[in-house]
């Protein structure tokens, strides 16, 4: 058998067996009856949540804002969030009346963000009927409803130059009640623990997509055609 024949029939092999391979990964064969793309995405997903748990050091920080008052309007989605706001901070302790889609809050800048940061804790943990016992609608609303919240009242305070202020209620948004709302429901796991699953999930990729590469170079010079530049 010619040179040309022998790297012909390597190349060939090296991408069938590519694409059997990919038809398996995209099988529900792997744990908990999902695809392989699936699989890992949960995977890093749960490592991913493992290493975005702030809200003990949130809850730290908005401590230092105790005696600070907060009285001012904002305007929400609608007069739906509203009503529900207007509940979520008087149940948190402090006043809050709405009209229309406008919220008045009054009372104590820690006191407001606690409440947010307990919601969100129990989100975190995937602990989501206490809010939803407490408020009378789904947990997720709730912390969401905080999320909008927080992003107006940082805006408005940031407006009055208190950017103190403004900054711990933007910090709060981002660092600890958007990874209690987008990891709802995902457990979360510590990366040393799948670290041998982790590296193995790196090496594959390279080498996978090597393999596709060295395929298609085997292929096209076995039929005669030259790879350059």
């Amino acid at each position: 058998m010619s040179m040309q024949a022998k790297l012909k029939t390597r190349g060939l092999i090296m991408l069938v067996s590519f694409f059997v391979l990919l038809v398996v990964i995209f099988m529900p064969v792997f744990p908990g009856k999902v695809n392989g793309l699936d699989y890992m995405d949960n995977l890093f997903n749960m490592i991913s949540k493992g290493s975005s748990y702030f809200i003990p050091d949130s809850m730290k920080k908005s401590e230092a804002f105790a005696g600070k008052a907060l009285d001012l309007k904002v305007k929400v989605d609608n007069e739906a969030m509203a009503t529900e706001v207007a509940k979520q901070v008087t149940l948190g302790g402090m006043q809050c009346v709405a009209a229309g889609a406008v919220v008045t809050i009054k009372g104590d800048v820690a006191q407001l963000l606690k409440a947010s940061l307990v919601d969100a804790d129990f989100l975190f943990k995937n602990e989501g009927k206490p809010i939803a016992d407490k408020y009378g609608f789904s947990e997720k609303k709730a912390v969401y409803n905080w999320h909008v919240v927080f992003k107006k009242v940082s805006a408005e305070l940031t407006k009055a130059k208190r950017f103190d202020d403004a900054k711990i209620f933007a910090d709060v948004q981002k660092k600890s009640l958007e990874p209690a709302y987008n990891y709802y429901g995902v457990k979360a796991e510590g990366w040393k623990e799948n670290i041998g699953l982790v590296v193995f999930a790196l090496a594959f990729y390279v080498v996978y997509t090597l393999w596709y590469g060295f395929g298609l170079m085997y292929l096209f010079e076995g039929m005669g055609l030259k790879i350059g530049h």
